[in-house]
């Protein structure tokens, strides 16, 4: 090497390295980062503005609305059989359990009690519709960490699980088959013996979705110990259902609420068991919801085994007029709690109309639970809090 070539070389390997200082002494700003309006993790319109530290996150929030249509309001230019139209796509994958608690809350105004075989209809179709829902979030939750197989497993086996559903009702998303005092209809010859062979299948597809995703390592090296929500952080932030279950607290309201206990459904006659984790994390929350689809079959199959016999519908008069008063009744929904406080003031139609919906107030915990984490996990933590935009923005 001739020295001019080597005078170059240590010139170029200065300059270098005094670019490399400047760069390590400079501050690199913060950056905003839209995540949506049309986010792939979510069944709707959401938009979370993330303020980024690299790839850190140090402030998230969710800005919602996007899909609001006015369920509260139209509820009070309907008369009170056709809310249950409306607010059966509330939470769309939850289809008959939307329909329960506003029924039972104008049944609580009117002192009217449905008989035994309709609240045993009722729950069975309570859990139906929750195996469905959380069914589609087992498969849809590997797709997030980019398993696209169980997605297809979990659209072929709900399919059981609506066939069901509308062979009872009629209606597959959305049945508007509850009623004042009861149910529309009875169940139709053969839809015992065709339920179990359903409930089956699901069987199946969970311990599919065990081997499938559950003891994957990747799966578990991006849940385990991401997006970690402590018992009382919970709590404060108004979570419910299997989120605020998968941090350790035992809270399930198909238990612990007078309506699971005999007053509107049937859960009080069950041998079942409310399934928790200890840990908090994306992982436990799939966990969790993974054991109470499971659960939610064994509930079933003993619901169907002694179904009672009996009339479906009380006797209620032609025009339902709801007495003056207030009710609040909440149920423990796919997604969690799920509240209607309702006011009469002896019309045919609710003076007023209140939906605590299970989604939003879970979803009010994003910009905690996001800050800190890493861009990667974003998307992991939102989709294990499993929310649908109907339920948020009603």
């Amino acid at each position: 090497m001739t020295a001019i070539s080597e005078r170059r070389q240590l010139a170029y390997i200065a300059a270098q390295a005094a670019d490399a200082r400047v760069n390590i002494e400079l501050e690199a700003e913060g950056m905003t980062l839209n995540v949506g309006p049309q986010h792939p993790a979510t069944h709707g319109t959401l938009r979370i503005v993330l303020q980024l530290d690299g790839e850190e996150v140090v402030g998230a929030d969710p800005i919602m609305g996007y899909m609001h249509r006015g369920y509260e309001k139209l509820a009070e230019v309907r008369t009170y059989p056709q809310v249950t139209t409306l607010i059966n796509r509330i939470d769309w994958l939850g289809s008959f359990a939307n329909e329960v608690p506003f029924i039972l809350a104008a049944e609580q105004l009117m002192e009217i009690e449905a008989p035994a075989r309709a609240k045993w209809i009722r729950t069975i179709l309570f859990e139906l519709a929750r195996i469905a829902n959380v069914t589609l979030f087992l498969g849809d939750m590997g797709v997030q960490l980019g398993a696209v197989t169980p997605v297809f497993y979990a659209f072929r086996d709900r399919e059981y699980i609506l066939n069901q559903i509308e062979a009872a009702t009629g209606g597959r998303f959305h049945p508007n088959f509850d009623r004042i005092g009861g149910l529309k209809d009875d169940l139709p010859a053969g839809w015992i013996a065709s339920t179990k062979t359903a409930l089956d299948e699901i069987r199946d597809f969970c311990d599919e979705m065990e081997e499938l995703i559950v003891g994957n390592e990747i799966f578990e090296a991006r849940t385990r110990g991401i997006g970690v929500i402590p018992a009382d952080v919970g709590l404060s932030y108004g979570l419910s259902g299997a989120n605020v279950r998968a941090s350790g607290v035992d809270w399930d309201l198909r238990r612990d609420s007078p309506i699971g206990q005999g007053q509107g459904l049937a859960y009080d006659e069950l041998d079942w068991k409310v399934w928790t984790h200890p840990d908090g994390d994306s992982f436990a929350r799939y966990w969790v919801r993974l054991q109470e689809v499971r659960e939610a079959c064994n509930m079933v199959d003993q619901l169907l085994d002694g179904l009672p016999g009996g009339p479906i519908m009380a006797k209620v008069p032609r025009i339902i007029k709801v007495p003056e008063g207030e009710a609040y009744v909440a149920t423990e929904n796919p997604l969690g709690e799920m509240g209607y406080y309702v006011v009469s003031q002896g019309g045919l139609e609710p003076f007023r109309v209140k939906i605590r919906s299970a989604s939003f107030s879970n979803m009010s915990i994003t910009p905690w639970l996001l800050k800190g984490t890493y861009v990667p996990d974003v998307i992991t933590i939102l989709a294990s809090l499993y929310f649908i935009l109907g339920d948020i923005d009603r």
